[in-house]
């Protein structure tokens, strides 16, 4: 019975390669624990509270697409977490790009965030000191 339980927890191993009884309760305790951390996670709590829809271009999002569904802060503070999820729009990742880039042009986004323009080299100018050779010359010597 044991072994058989062993099997479906891991099928690809066989019964020499299963781990110890005591790896294999770490092992599930650590896999509980990560699911809970995932579905306490502000996305995850998103799309219970939500429908599956991108709030801008209205596509609907099911199954593997679902990973294309983001959530976007509305204030922009990603510490800012409700449980009621008032800070929370579901946006597909298109939309939600477009919604940072918006932001970027208003000129909202922090100046670190933002790439700045490399210097540009300043040329030199051939006729920089054209007027001192045109300058009458003086009959005393320096």
């Amino acid at each position: 019975m044991n072994a058989a339980r062993n099997n479906a927890t891991f099928p690809s191993m066989s019964p020499s390669q299963m781990p110890a009884p005591e790896k294999q309760a770490k092992l599930l305790a650590e896999l509980r624990r990560d699911q809970e951390i995932h579905q306490n996670t502000y996305r995850a709590r998103a799309l219970k509270l939500f429908p599956h829809v991108c709030g801008r271009c209205k596509r609907e999002f099911t199954g593997k697409r679902l990973q294309e569904l983001t959530v976007h802060h509305k204030d922009g503070n990603h510490q800012n977490n409700p449980n009621d999820g008032s800070n929370w729009e579901l946006l597909c990742i298109y939309c939600h790009d477009h919604e940072h880039e918006k932001y970027q042009l208003q000129g909202l986004v922090d100046e670190l965030t933002q790439p700045t323009a490399p210097a540009v080299a300043r040329m030199a100018n051939p006729f920089e000191k054209l007027g001192d050779l045109l300058k009458p010359k003086s009959d005393k010597p320096a």
